[in-house]
């Protein structure tokens, strides 16, 4: 007998997840929307994660798990997903994040009714730490119901920071027409340009993700952005030839912008953006970035200038 298929695929990468990734199953499964299927990609984990993820796969039929022979990086693991997704819908799920009771509902409710061009909904998103306790981090806020591309590319390149949305729901045809992650830091701001490129992406007013926020995570595991660069893609390691992160991502930004099927002067429009929008945020986040550590210098020699030189 065949099996019917699900309406929305949701997509969990994982690497020695066994601390967080109960917790995150059972948000997915708990949701009182059931229509998806949930595809695990195990990413050759060494911990208990194999044994979790087969117990869930067994007690539930919408769970479908594969484990890699080895470790094929994070964007081989999260590009993986999107080809085995069967959904008209597809999102992303994190094995350490939640997802709050209606997440799913509101996301489908709301792309289902909305016009074909807009192509991710998304719910606001809070943080929380490895305990669970809400912390407050600010994010970004990002909603781009304008009708010209240009126009949705400034407010990613104004906006995006965390990149929340990305654990959004996808139109599966549309998200296949991106690069998808890339091997690169900041990749997800990458792929959100991409979108946004192809049509609107919705901030929903409900808060129904939280984002975990902890030691393992990957912008803190990972000692620099050479490492991050591995984490990507592990065929990297060894590579001196890397490309510091604000440049490598400025120049992707422009790639996806050249590659996407917009006329050309849209195209030279959004290629404006990179210069009038993001460089000058990339500089002011430098600048800031300088000022911090020289008032952190400056403090610590008046530190030890204000000391008795017997006790130096």
């Amino acid at each position: 007998m065949a099996t019917s298929i699900p309406k929305v695929s949701i997509g969990l990468p994982v690497y020695n997840g066994e601390k967080y990734l109960r917790t995150a199953l059972d948000s997915i499964l708990q949701q009182d929307y059931t229509d998806f299927e949930l595809i695990i990609s195990d990413n050759a984990s060494t911990d208990a994660t194999q044994n979790i993820c087969q117990e869930y796969a067994d007690k539930d039929r919408r769970i479908r798990y594969y484990r890699n022979g080895n470790n094929i990086g994070a964007s081989g693991n999260y590009n993986q997903l999107v080809t085995l997704a069967r959904g008209e819908y597809f999102k992303w799920a994190a094995h350490d994040d939640v997802h709050l009771p209606g997440f799913l509902r509101c996301c489908i409710e709301a792309i289902a009714q909305a016009p074909a061009r807009v192509v991710l909904v998304a719910p606001k998103t809070e943080t929380i730490d490895e305990h669970g306790k809400i912390i407050n981090i600010p994010l970004e806020s990002l909603d781009t119901r304008r009708p010209r591309p240009y126009q949705r590319v400034k407010d990613i390149l104004r906006s995006v920071s965390w990149a929340t949305a990305q654990f959004g729901l996808f139109r599966t045809d549309t998200l296949k027409k991106t690069r998808l992650i890339q091997s690169f830091f900041a990749a997800d701001h990458v792929l959100l340009l991409e979108v946004a490129l192809l049509g609107e992406i919705w901030e929903l007013p409900e808060t129904l993700f939280q984002r975990r926020v902890h030691s393992g995570i990957s912008t803190t595991a990972n000692k620099n952005w050479r490492e991050l660069q591995v984490w990507f893609n592990p065929s990297q390691k060894g590579l001196k030839n890397y490309l510091p992160p604000p440049l490598r991502l400025g120049l992707e930004f422009s790639r996806a912008i050249a590659r996407s099927q917009l006329p050309l002067r849209e195209r030279v429009i959004c290629h404006l953006g990179i210069f009038m929008v993001w460089l000058p945020r990339e500089c002011q986040t430098l600048i800031t970035i300088y000022r911090n550590k020289l008032a952190f210098r400056t403090r610590v020699r008046k530190f030890f200038s204000g000391l008795p030189r017997e006790s130096l």
